[in-house]
């Protein structure tokens, strides 16, 4: 009997498409996975130039993947946002009494890392979860094994109404929805949630629903009437302030939460079994402020984790954190992390292909930001505006007539570099 041969880190890649996160199967892929990919090994160009051409073109692969496949990195923003939505989660998880739990509102720029940021909490809540219960559903009827499910992740559909909504809930178990009124697929929703044992419950891309319509609205009263079902509901939307779903919501200045009243039109389907009001945490997910030295330290630490991330030959230590190269970069993408990461992605690519290995402004420039819109509603504001490519050159010195001071925010902070931040 000999040994297996070794996987390449790339085989998972090739094999196929991974499943999407709002179905069970994708979900657990998802919490198994997230963290699981192995970047490219550093080597020198000396090295790769030694490689067989099959070896330079897998290496080749392997950093391209590596390109894409950045690692979530922790910002001050991220981490205020995933500090209270673990709070939430695992403090509702754990109680014991029939009270409506509070929920949490995560709103923010489009690609600014949302759902990632929530999404890893999440799987991270189900994993811990799980190992404490001994993977078993403590809600399984006796005599089944029920399909345990402790965070459920859905998007809202771009023309939602309570059915489609309620339909998209039970697609992610794989549940039969076809031919079911209103109220019955209401009553299997609340049923799934509850014998499912979830107690997490995700929706994506919230602010589709659009408040001057009734369907939305009627939307809006059955989502928060599943918290009567021991649920944390998790919301997260591109301008959830300005986009009406805080409409006859009261912010309660004791508990620093906004305060709901109860569901209007959802307790005729049996679901709204008390009066009690429902309280949201509302959080933002927002970009660099680099206005303080503190924020311009945050970004400086996420170009380093970006720069670390990179397998170009010919990089250097300082190639995105040193000179003009930050406020550069700033300009070029507001400081949104998704505008970033694709310009370096798409940067770092060009750069192999062309043979330069390294990134600077003459590359980046060339380099147009082009955001995937398929399955994004932009009326929601979930596709940011980029930055025009023009307002990133560097603006000639004033003249002497107008000469004014000039800004230091980004300047290189050189000492900072030298000493490691000491």
């Amino acid at each position: 009997m000999t040994d297996a041969a070794p996987t390449h880190p790339l085989a998972e890649i090739l094999g196929g498409k991974p499943p999407r996160r709002d179905t069970h199967e994708g979900w657990q892929y998802y919490c198994r996975s997230r963290r699981s990919f192995v970047p490219a090994p550093r080597l020198s160009l000396d090295q790769w130039q030694a490689m067989s051409d099959r070896d330079k073109a897998l290496h080749n692969l392997h950093r391209t993947a590596t390109h894409v496949n950045m690692p979530l990195q922790e910002t001050p923003m991220a981490k205020r946002v995933a500090s209270l939505v673990d709070r939430r989660i695992r403090g509702n998880a754990m109680r014991l009494t029939s009270a409506t739990w509070p929920g949490v509102m995560v709103f923010g720029l489009g690609y600014q890392g949302k759902t990632e940021t929530v999404c890893d909490i999440a799987a991270e809540f189900e994993v811990t979860f799980r190992e404490a219960g001994h993977q078993i559903n403590p809600h399984a009827m006796p005599g089944t094994r029920a399909l345990h499910a402790p965070v459920v992740y859905v998007q809202t559909p771009v023309t939602a109404t309570p059915k489609s909504t309620c339909q998209a809930i039970l697609d992610f178990f794989g549940a039969h929805t076809k031919g079911l009124t209103l109220p019955q697929l209401v009553q299997q929703v609340a049923a799934s949630l509850d014998g499912h044992g979830v107690r997490a419950l995700i929706l994506d891309d919230i602010t589709r629903l659009r408040m001057h319509r009734a369907d939305d609205q009627d939307v809006l009263d059955l989502i928060r009437a599943f918290m009567s079902m021991n649920v944390t509901l998790v919301l997260i939307g591109a301008d959830i302030p300005g986009s009406g779903l805080l409409r006859k919501a009261k912010w309660d200045s004791r508990a620093r939460q906004w305060v709901f009243p109860p569901s209007a039109s959802t307790h005729v389907h049996g679901l709204e079994v008390t009066q009690t009001e429902r309280r949201f945490d509302l959080v933002e997910l927002g970009t660099f402020e680099c206005t303080t030295s503190e924020g311009i330290e945050a970004f400086l630490d996420h170009l380093a984790g970006l720069e670390d991330g990179l397998r170009l030959f010919k990089a250097w230590p300082g190639m995105l954190t040193g000179g003009t190269m930050p406020e550069y970069l700033r300009r070029r993408t507001n400081g949104v992390i998704g505008l970033l990461a694709r310009l370096i992605e798409d940067g770092a690519m060009e750069a192999m292909a062309s043979g330069k290995e390294y990134l600077d402004e003459e590359l980046l420039d060339t380099i147009t930001i082009s955001l995937d819109a398929l399955g994004r509603d932009p009326g929601a504001g979930e596709i940011p505006i980029v930055p025009d490519l023009s307002s990133s050159k560097a603006k000639k010195p004033p003249t002497r007539r107008q000469k004014r001071p000039r800004n230091t925010v980004f300047d290189d902070l050189g000492p900072r570099a030298a000493a490691g931040g000491a």
